[in-house]
């Protein structure tokens, strides 16, 4: 192994917990000494319950032809169901064992049980679906099911209640973040469908210690993706209805502790949510996986979630409302610093918004394959900030790893601007400092680097498919559709190439970007007409 690989793992594996290291450890020896299934157990005798349908999972499930559409890939099976079928990557093979298609709407009790029983029959030859992730997520699915189809089945409970029993030995606490939440979720569905006190008192214990560290002050999910927080979002909403729903089995503080938790999310979410409905695609997000903020809402209404008015603060995130524009920042670390798997090297990346039209938006995301496409996505040049040296700020790598993190050294904020350096590029002795200006009627970003880079520094900015190709004319940049000047003081070359803009997993657009060659300070001016 060379030192370079050898330095890359000691800044990937020094921030991980010892608990995570812990667990890594045990779970690995464990395979190997002992290699056995976990103990099968009897189902409990437990009473019905009840549950309320909230949110229809998009169709993805097909009887007619018996095919299946994850990722925006669909596949047909000729005959029999391979629920191992891994042709598309683990994330489609994940996705099909998930079961989120009991929940489409068009999902009828033959059809979802007579899928649940093929996938009993299989259950000996499972490989992905018995990893603890897709247990979590398809014990919700099955527990929702089979409770509002009043599905009373000795087969299909054995099965589940042993899954559970797989899960219980397996919690993710190798990797924490939001992997152990959704184990935590799922142990309070299954908790209540059998009234199990040892499930119920597990989920309760990982809840509040997880919850109270992974909620930020500012109500985000501290993995900092408005789409995985639209989804832990979800899950707190129906663990509350849950709960509110079947009240007589358990009376204790753990409901007016997920209302609060879901007061201060519902918040967050409020605040960075833009006016057309949609998020911000910054770090790990795309469109059409998590439920819509416009879905959660009024979810969340429904429930009497009081939205609490809270800025937006240890997120990093800001947003900035105009009569004529949102501008969405950020000016955040990396986080969390021991599972920054959905992170990307995007320090000082923004996006903008015009009278509810995308111009400078991030790129999103495509696959989670850990391959060249999931590199580029992660990495500076992808995201509207700076580049120096064509190096990354902070040093992605492996798909969901973070050795070398860029950090704030210094933020300023007042009503009408906010300034952030960062230390990302000191290994090269560089250091970057930008600044937002704003008004009603311009938005300034200025760059100023410590020293010279030789005209090796270049800024990013992602325009939406929906921009048809931008005018250079001398310093400005065009956009004829939009009435929006863009002007460069200081640089050096300004280039137009097209990129794939993601519009989900596997699901792309060609849209332009500039990039801005400078050498040490680059002043942008974007300027709104027929304010």
């Amino acid at each position: 192994m060379d030192i370079g690989k050898i330095k890359l793992l000691i800044n990937t594996v020094k921030y991980l917990k010892p608990l995570q290291v812990y667990y890594r450890l045990y779970y690995f020896f464990r395979s190997i000494i002992f290699n056995r299934d976990v103990v099968q157990k009897p189902v409990p005798v437990f009473e019905s319950i009840t549950w309320e349908k909230r949110l229809n999972h998009p169709v993805c499930y097909l009887k007619r032809n018996k095919s299946f559409t994850f990722l925006n890939i669909t596949h047909q099976f000729s005959e029999q169901i391979d629920w191992n079928y891994n042709d598309y990557g683990k994330l489609w093979t994940y996705n099909l064992n998930y079961f989120d298609f009991l929940n489409q709407q068009e999902m009828s009790k033959e059809i979802g049980t007579n899928l649940i029983y093929d996938y009993i029959k299989n259950d000996r030859f499972l490989k992905d679906g018995k990893e603890p992730y897709p247990i979590s997520l398809r014990g919700i699915n099955w527990v929702k099911f089979l409770i509002i189809n009043q599905v009373k089945d000795e087969v299909i409970n054995f099965t589940l209640y042993n899954h559970y029993g797989i899960l219980f030995k397996n919690l993710e606490y190798h990797l924490l973040g939001n992997h152990l939440l959704e184990n935590a979720f799922s142990l309070l569905f299954g908790a209540y469908y059998f009234q199990d006190d040892e499930l119920y008192n597990k989920s309760k214990h990982i809840l509040l210690s997880e919850l109270n560290e992974q909620i930020l002050s500012d109500g985000a999910h501290f993995e900092l993706s408005p789409m995985y927080h639209q989804i832990i979002l979800s899950r707190l909403l129906d663990s509350i209805q849950l709960i509110k729903l079947n009240s007589e089995w358990k009376r204790d503080d753990l409901l007016s502790f997920l209302e609060q938790k879901a007061s201060l999310m519902f918040s967050w979410l409020h605040n960075t949510t833009y006016r057309s409905g949609h998020i911000a695609m910054f770090n790990d997000a795309t469109f059409d996986i998590a439920p819509s903020s416009i879905q959660l809402f009024s979810y969340a209404k429904n429930l009497n979630i009081i939205e609490q008015k809270i800025p937006l603060s240890d997120s990093g995130y800001r947003k900035i409302i105009s009569n004529n524009y949102e501008l969405f920042i950020d000016v955040g670390n990396i986080g969390p610093d021991y599972q920054p798997a959905h992170a990307h090297s995007d320090t000082f990346n923004f996006e903008l918004i015009n009278k509810g039209k995308p111009i400078i938006v991030d790129t999103g995301i495509s696959t989670y394959e850990k391959n060249s496409k999931r590199q580029e996505e992660r990495s500076t040049n992808s995201h509207n900030t700076v580049v120096i040296n064509s190096q990354n700020q902070t040093q992605v790598w492996g798909g969901f790893r973070v050795a070398r993190r860029a950090k704030i050294t210094n933020l300023i904020e007042n009503d009408t601007s906010i300034s952030a350096t960062h230390d990302g590029y000191k290994r090269k002795g560089f250091v970057h400092n930008r600044i937002f200006e704003w008004s009603d009627y311009y938005i300034k970003i200025k760059d100023f680097l410590n020293k010279s880079s030789s005209n090796k520094a270049q800024a990013y900015f992602h325009f939406h498919s929906s921009i048809i190709k931008p005018i250079i004319k001398n310093d400005k940049v065009i956009l004829t559709d939009r009435n929006i000047i863009i002007s460069f003081e200081g640089y050096s070359k300004i280039k137009l190439k097209s990129y794939d803009l993601s519009f989900g997993f596997n699901k792309t657009n060609k849209a332009f970007k500039l990039f801005i060659d400078f050498d040490k300070n680059l002043n942008t001016l974007i300027s709104f007409k027929n304010v």
